[in-house]
C-alpha cells in the first residue's frame, strides 16, 4: 500500500487531493480503507508524504521544488532553507524576493519554486508557492489606540506595520499594555492583516512582563495541571526507602554532587576508588526518573511534550513539577535516593576495560558548590578540620582521574572551543544590574568528564545491543566550511594545513588561545560546525571524537535522558524488545526533543536580550569597549565585553568622511582613503546612540570616530605578516548566554 501511494503521488498528472479523494483513486484503497489511512500515517510519521494544512496529499518534494523553512527580513525578503538541501545549494539559503514570499512569514515552512533568475552573487532565487505550515498564529506586542481602534505593534522586526484587533479596550488592555494577539489574517503585500486579543500581560516595563512576553512568544509550557501534579505527589506518597528491592544498596559508600552554587536540583554524584592493581573503579550515579515516571502516564506524556526544562534568566519552567525535581528525584545530600548507576573500571593509564550498570539506592555523604573543590584539592590540609578525610581524599582522586581522561580525550580529536559564558546579575524584579563572566575551571572540568564517560559507556552498551536509542550526535562539518575557515585563519597570519582534521583544529584554538584573535577564531570555528541534535541515525559525535554517544545524565531536566534511563530498565530485565524501540518513533522522538531545545536557547537569548535592551534604555550616550562578532557590508556587529549586549554599529557611523570595502571573504570592512581595516574579533569603543526594546535593536557609533579612524589596523590584524585574503563562510552572531541557574556545560 505504501509503494501504491508513492507511486501515484510520483506521477507527473498528479493533482494534489485529500486523503479521502486519494483514498479512492488508489487500486487497492478501494478495498482496503482501512490500511490505506493506516499507510498515510505511516508515510506521514516517516516523513514521505506531507500533509498540508488544507488537508491535501503531496509527495515529499516534486521536480522544481523544495520543501523547507524561511526567515523573512523586515523589509519583506526572505531566504529559505530546504530541510533536505541538495548539493548545489550554497552557504545562506535560496533568496526570496518580497514579491515572491506568498504572505509566509519567520519559521514558517513552505513550498519553494525555483525560479530562473539568480541575484548578483549567484545566489538562488524562489518562489514560495504554498505555505505548509505556520510556526505559530500568536504573537507578542504593544497595544495602542487610535481613532478609537485598537492596535498591536508586533515585537521584534517581523510585522513592520501595526495589527488591527478590533473594538478599543479588548480585554481590558490599556495603551502602553503588553498583550497577546492570534492571528486571524496574516499580512501580505495586498492585504493589511487583522488580529484578535487574546490576553493582557501587564504594562510595558513592569516587573515579569518581560519574561511573560518571552514565554507567550515562543510557546513555552507554564504551569503544571492539577492532574499532574496529583500524579507527582501520589508517586511522592508510593515512595518507601525502607524497601529497596532489587536495588544495589550503596548508602554507606562516600558520594558527592558537585554543582553551580545556586543549582536547584542535582540529578548526579560521584563516587571513586583506586584498587591495588592502579585500576579505578568510577560509579556514576544519576538520579532514576523512570522509577516516579511510567510510560503513558499523564505525567510522562506531559514531560514529553515539553520535551527539557527551560532556564531562562529570572525563572526555570521545570520540565517535572518540583515535587519530583526538586524533591525525591533530586540527590539532596544525606537522603536515600533512587538512582541508575553505571560503573566504569579504567586501566591506570585510564583505558576503559569493564562497564556495569545496575539499579541503586544511595545517601549523598557530602555536597559541594563548584567553587568549593579546587581550593581542597590545592591544599588538602589547610581543609582538615571541616571536611572528612575520606571526601577530601576523594576529590583528589576524582582530579587525578578527571585530568587523566581529559587529556585521553583531546588527544583522541575532541575539540574544546574555549568561549567565554556571561551570566546576567538581576535584582528582584529581574532587572539588569550588572553581568559577569563565569569561571569554568577543573573543578568543572572534572563533572564534565565523568559526565561524558557515563553518556559514552551507555551508548556504546546500547549500540552493542543493536537498540535504536536516541543518540545525541554532531554530524561532521561540511568540506566546504571547513576550508572556508581554513581560509579565514590564513587572513589572520595563522596556518591550519589539514582543515579536516580535528588534532589540527585544536592546535589552532591552543594557539590562539589569550592572544587577541582567540575570539575571532573561536566564533568563527563555532559557525563553521552543524549543530548537535537528538537522532536514532548513527552519525557519531564529531566535536567529541566518539562513535556513539547519547544524553543520559539529566533526567529531571532532558526527555531523551529518560528514554534511555528506561532502556537500561530494560536491558537490567533482560527484555530483548524493550518498549519505544521502534527507530521510527526514537527518529520522531529525536526531532521533537531537537525541537524543544532549540525553542528553549532561542527563548532564553531573546529574553537575555531583552534584558540587556532595557538596561542599555537609561543609557543613552555610555561609552563602553566592545568586540566585532559580524561584518556585513552595511555595518559591524559589536558585543560588549563587560555587559554582553549586541548592537549595530552602521557603516556611515565608522567614519563619515571615509568609503569601506566589503571582503566578505575575510570578513573585513577597509575604508579606501586611510586603509582602515575592521575585521572580525576586533575591539572597538562604542557609544550607545539609539535602543528601541520592542524591536529588538540597539544603535551604536565609533566613540571617537576620528581617532579610531586614523589608528591602525586591530591586534588580531596586526598578527599577520601579510594580509592574505581568506573565504569565510562563517556566519554572523555567536549565542548570547544568560544566567544557566544550574546547569553545566555538557
Amino acid at each position: 500500500m505504501d509503494d501504491q501511494i508513492l507511486d501515484y503521488l510520483r506521477r507527473p498528472d498528479y493533482t494534489p487531493v485529500n486523503a479521502s479523494a486519494l483514498q479512492r483513486l488508489i487500486k487497492d484503497g478501494k478495498s482496503d480503507p482501512d490500511a490505506f489511512y493506516a499507510a498515510i500515517d505511516r508515510l506521514k510519521e516517516t516523513g514521505r508524504i506531507r500533509e498540508t494544512q488544507k488537508g491535501v496529499i503531496r509527495p515529499l518534494s516534486t521536480a522544481g521544488m523544495l520543501v523547507g523553512t524561511v526567515r523573512r527580513s523586515p523589509s519583506g525578503v526572505g531566504t529559505f532553507f530546504p530541510h533536505d538541501p541538495p548539493e548545489w545549494l550554497r552557504e545562506g539559503g535560496i533568496h526570496i524576493a518580497a514579491r515572491d514570499m506568498g504572505g509566509a512569514h519567520r519559521g514558517d515552512e513552505v513550498l519553494v519554486r525555483l525560479l530562473a533568475r539568480r541575484k548578483s552573487g549567484g545566489q538562488r532565487c524562489g518562489r514560495v508557492e504554498e505555505i505548509l505550515q505556520r510556526a505559530t498564529h500568536k504573537f507578542v506586542g504593544t497595544y495602542f489606540e487610535r481613532d478609537r481602534q485598537g492596535f498591536v505593534a508586533i515585537d521584534g522586526t517581523a510585522f513592520p506595520d501595526p495589527l488591527p484587533v478590533g473594538d478599543p479596550g479588548a480585554k481590558g488592555a490599556r495603551p502602553k499594555d503588553k498583550v497577546v494577539v492570534e492571528m486571524l489574517q496574516f499580512p501580505t503585500a495586498s492585504v493589511p492583516g487583522e488580529a484578535v486579543l487574546t490576553e493582557v500581560l501587564g504594562p510595558r516595563g513592569a516587573p515579569g512582563v518581560d519574561t511573560l512576553s518571552i514565554i507567550h512568544e515562543f510557546g513555552l509550557p507554564e504551569e503544571f495541571s492539577d492532574s499532574h501534579l496529583q500524579e507527582a505527589r501520589l508517586a511522592a506518597e508510593n515512595f518507601d526507602e525502607q524497601h529497596l528491592g532489587n536495588r544495589r544498596d550503596l548508602t554507606k559508600e562516600t558520594i558527592v554532587t558537585i554543582d553551580p552554587v545556586d543549582a536547584r536540583d542535582f540529578d548526579d554524584a560521584i563516587s571513586l576508588r583506586q584498587a591495588r592493581n592502579g585500576h579505578w573503579h568510577l560509579g556514576v550515579h544519576i538520579a532514576d526518573v523512570s522509577h516516579f515516571v511510567t510510560p503513558g502516564s499523564e505525567l510522562d506524556t506531559e514531560a514529553r511534550a515539553r520535551g527539557n526544562s527551560v532556564y531562562l534568566p529570572d525563572r526555570v519552567i521545570p520540565m517535572l513539577p518540583e515535587l519530583l525535581s526538586n524533591g525525591l528525584a533530586s540527590l539532596q545530600q544525606g537522603k536515600l535516593r533512587f538512582t541508575k548507576s553505571v560503573f566504569i573500571e579504567y586501566t591506570a593509564e585510564g583505558v576503559p576495560v569493564h562497564t556495569e550498570f545496575c539499579n541503586s539506592a544511595i545517601k549523598v555523604t557530602r555536597r559541594f558548590a563548584y567553587e568549593e573543590v579546587l581550593p581542597i584539592i590545592q591544599q588538602p590540609k589547610k581543609f582538615e578540620g571541616t571536611v572528612p578525610a575520606k571526601i577530601r581524599s576523594l576529590l583528589i582522586r576524582m582530579h587525578e582521574l578527571a585530568m587523566l581522561l581529559r587529556k585521553r580525550r583531546f588527544n583522541a580529536g575532541s575539540l574544546n572551543l574555549d568561549l567565554p559564558e556571561v551570566k546576567l546579575d538581576l535584582d528582584a524584579d529581574g532587572r539588569v544590574t550588572g553581568a559577569h563572566e563565569t569561571v569554568h575551571d577543573e573543578s568543572h572540568q572534572i563533572i564534565e568528564e565523568f559526565m561524558l564517560a557515563a553518556n559514552v559507556a551507555v551508548a556504546t552498551k546500547l549500540a552493542d545491543r543493536g537498540l535504536p536509542f536516541l543518540r545525541r550526535v554532531h554530524a561532521d562539518p561540511s568540506e566546504r566550511k571547513l576550508r572556508a575557515f581554513a581560509e579565514f585563519v590564513d587572513a589572520l597570519g595563522f596556518r591550519l594545513k589539514r582543515f579536516q582534521s580535528r588534532k589540527d583544529l585544536q592546535d589552532l584554538l591552543d594557539q590562539v588561545r589569550g592572544k587577541p584573535a582567540e575570539q575571532a577564531v573561536n566564533y568563527a570555528l563555532l559557525r563553521s560546525l552543524k549543530q548537535a541534535e537528538y537522532s536514532a541515525v548513527d552519525l557519531g559525535h564529531y566535536a567529541l571524537a566518539v562513535d556513539d554517544y547519547c544524553h543520559f545524565t539529566s533526567p529531571i531536566r532532558r526527555y531523551p535522558d529518560l528514554t534511555v534511563h528506561r532502556l537500561i530498565n530494560a536491558l537490567l530485565a533482560d527484555k530483548k524488545r524493550p518498549p519505544d524501540s521502534d527507530e521510527t518513533m526514537v527518529e520522531r522522538m529525536g526531532k521533537h526533543c531537537s525541537f524543544t531545545e532549540r525553542r528553549a536557547a532561542n527563548a532564553e537569548r531573546e529574553l537575555t536580550r531583552v534584558k540587556l535592551l532595557s538596561f542599555m534604555s537609561s543609557r543613552i550616550g555610555a561609552k563602553y569597549e566592545a568586540v566585532v562578532t559580524g561584518v556585513e557590508s552595511f555595518g559591524m556587529f559589536c558585543r560588549g565585553i563587560e555587559i554582553p549586549v549586541e548592537g549595530m554599529l552602521h557603516i556611515s557611523a565608522l567614519d563619515p568622511d571615509e568609503f569601506f570595502d566589503y571582503d566578505r571573504g575575510a570578513m573585513t570592512l577597509t575604508g579606501r582613503r586611510r586603509g582602515k581595516t575592521y575585521r572580525l574579533g576586533d575591539r572597538v569603543h562604542v557609544e550607545v546612540v539609539r535602543v528601541d526594546v520592542n524591536r529588538r535593536e540597539l544603535d551604536l557609533r565609533l566613540a571617537d570616530a576620528k581617532r579610531q579612524a586614523g589608528t591602525a589596523s586591530s591586534p588580531a590584524a596586526r598578527e599577520s605578516d601579510s594580509r592574505k585574503k581568506g573565504r569565510s563562510k562563517a556566519g554572523r552572531k555567536p549565542k548570547q548566554t544568560g544566567n544557566r541557574r544550574g546547569r553545566r556545560r555538557r
